[in-house]
């Protein structure tokens, strides 16, 4: 199964408290870190609630 790398690339400052939320359940917790998450429809829905500060880029196993 794909599996994505999520890189938090832009602060959460100034966005509505919901985003910043969804970056720490997708487990991101400071600047450029980058995680690996199975590729669900949970986990896409959560990138593309803050896909314009996130980076996602999609691994093969």
């Amino acid at each position: 199964m794909a599996r994505l790398r999520i890189t938090w690339k832009k602060s959460g400052i100034g966005f509505e408290r919901n985003q910043q939320a969804t970056i720490k359940s997708l487990g991101l917790r400071r600047l450029n870190q980058t995680v690996e998450r199975e590729d669900t429809p949970i986990v896409r829905g959560m990138v593309n609630k803050v896909r314009h500060m996130v980076q996602v880029e999609e691994v093969v196993d």
